[in-house]
């Protein structure tokens, strides 16, 4: 064997020495496995269609109850609107829905008698926007007489109310009058003011009625 050959010999012995050490260094690789499929969940069934005998007809809405209002009468332009008690009592006032010049309701007037004895004969409730000047009150004047103001009590969602109390003198006016007004000042416009009408057509002959019904 010349050299060449035993070199070589010993270079391929040497390759293969060192191939047979790597395989058993290399650890046997891991086996694989297949990732089970996750079956898919089970559907709830379709609910079955109704048939149409048992389909719901609903239960009527009683909107008289106790706390409700309902007009009893209507005199002229007022309404004579009363409110359901539990004990019958059911008190009335007497109503009217004011409107500005193009017929947009601004206000809501409410006028009742009250008991003999007092300083004021009748009584009545004003109710404005919630946009209105409070600190600017409520001006109420019949026909051309003598204005007065009146001082707001409380707001609420539906608008601001202010309590009005009449002398007897007053509702004789009032008895005996065409129309009044009533102004505000909105909240907006501090320097205008809103002016509507209270017609008092009716207005004697729905407070005599009103009053008769509550027994004053």
């Amino acid at each position: 064997m010349t050299r060449m050959t035993s070199l070589i010999a010993a270079l391929l012995a040497l390759t293969l020495a060192t191939a047979a050490v790597a395989q058993e260094a290399t650890p046997p690789a891991a086996p694989v496995t297949e990732t089970p499929v996750p079956a898919a969940p089970a559907t709830a069934e379709t609910p079955a269609v109704p048939s149409v005998d048992d389909l719901p007809l609903g239960t009527p809405v009683i909107e008289d109850g106790i706390g409700s209002t309902y007009v009893e009468a209507k005199h002229g332009d007022w309404e004579q609107r009363c409110v359901r008690t539990e004990d019958g009592s059911n008190p009335c006032q007497l109503y009217q829905l004011l409107l500005d010049a193009t017929q947009n309701p601004v206000a809501e007037f409410s006028v009742f008698g009250l008991p003999a004895g007092g300083q004021a004969a009748a009584g009545a409730t004003a109710v404005v926007p919630l946009e209105t000047l409070l600190t600017a009150e409520v001006t109420l004047q019949v026909d051309g007489g003598s204005a007065k103001k009146y001082p707001f009590s409380w707001c609420s969602p539906i608008g601001c109310v202010s309590r009005i109390g009449f002398t007897a003198e007053e509702l004789a006016a009032l008895k005996k009058g065409n129309a009044a007004t009533l102004t505000i000042v909105p909240v907006q416009a501090p320097d205008q003011k809103v002016v509507v009408k209270i017609s008092l057509k009716g207005f004697t002959a729905g407070y005599d009625a009103v009053n008769k019904s509550n027994g004053n």
